[in-house]
């Protein structure tokens, strides 16, 4: 498809990133790091705990890297930076966002360890491994959600964990077929693990991932998911396995 094309009622790249419905601002822009609207009750786990206990606390020599995908206002890794610096571990937490939509929450005092980037996260590319990704609720609203996956699994460190929001009733094959048992099946296979109760998907350590399906565009219309907010639905192609 061109740049900004629709066709057969499904959206390139270019133009969805273009839709209302990619631009909602009502998801991920104003979750915190802690408490009752945050990260810690999304994921069940405190990110930033997390990376302490990576890094061995204060006395010990280790760093840690976290990057959220489709991260909002950055607000959780903003809070986050200021607590590591406060604790005196600026250098050896390193903390990045990337979000479509440069809404970022402002810095006024520059905090090392910090980049919050705008930019598509189906091409964005880091330069460094993460102990910890994240991708809260921000595949709802994602075209090629399988890409965003297997990209992420490979920026992994060897221990690093992955954890994102997924519903896979969202992801559609060629012909109008529901993909969700095919897809989950072939996820663990591909080392993912994916709870359907609470529509998320996770994976522990690096691997390059190559799935058999190939994207063909997304469907802004189709309607909310199961959060109760509009979301974007994907259409693949299943192609044939790699030799």
């Amino acid at each position: 498809m061109r740049d900004g094309d629709r066709r057969g009622g499904l959206l390139d790249d270019a133009a969805l990133e273009a839709s209302a419905v990619v631009a909602n601002c009502a998801m991920n822009r104003e979750r915190q790091l802690a408490g009752v609207n945050s990260y810690a009750r999304e994921l069940g786990f405190n990110p930033l705990e997390l990376l302490l206990a990576r890094i061995g606390g204060g006395g010990g020599t280790g760093t840690a890297a976290w990057l959220d995908l489709c991260c909002g206002s950055g607000r959780a890794l903003i809070q986050a930076a200021r607590q590591v610096h406060a604790a005196g571990l600026a250098g050896r937490v390193t903390l990045a966002g990337v979000d479509l939509v440069d809404a970022f929450d402002p810095v006024p005092v520059p905090v090392p360890g910090l980049e919050l980037v705008c930019a598509p996260v189906t091409v964005w590319q880091p330069a460094r491994s993460f102990d910890l990704i994240t991708c809260v609720h921000g595949l709802h609203y994602v075209g090629d959600k399988l890409t965003v996956l297997t990209r992420a699994a490979s920026w992994l460190t060897p221990r690093g964990h992955l954890i994102a929001d997924l519903d896979l009733s969202a992801i559609e094959l060629a012909g109008g077929a529901a993909a969700s048992r095919q897809l989950a099946a072939r996820l663990r296979a591909a080392g993912f693990a994916y709870s359907p109760r609470r529509h998320q998907i996770t994976r522990t350590g690096q691997r390059d991932i190559r799935l058999p399906y190939a994207y063909l565009g997304a469907d802004d219309q189709a309607g909310p998911g199961y959060t109760g907010q509009p979301a974007v639905r994907s259409h693949y192609t299943q192609t044939p396995p790699a030799q």
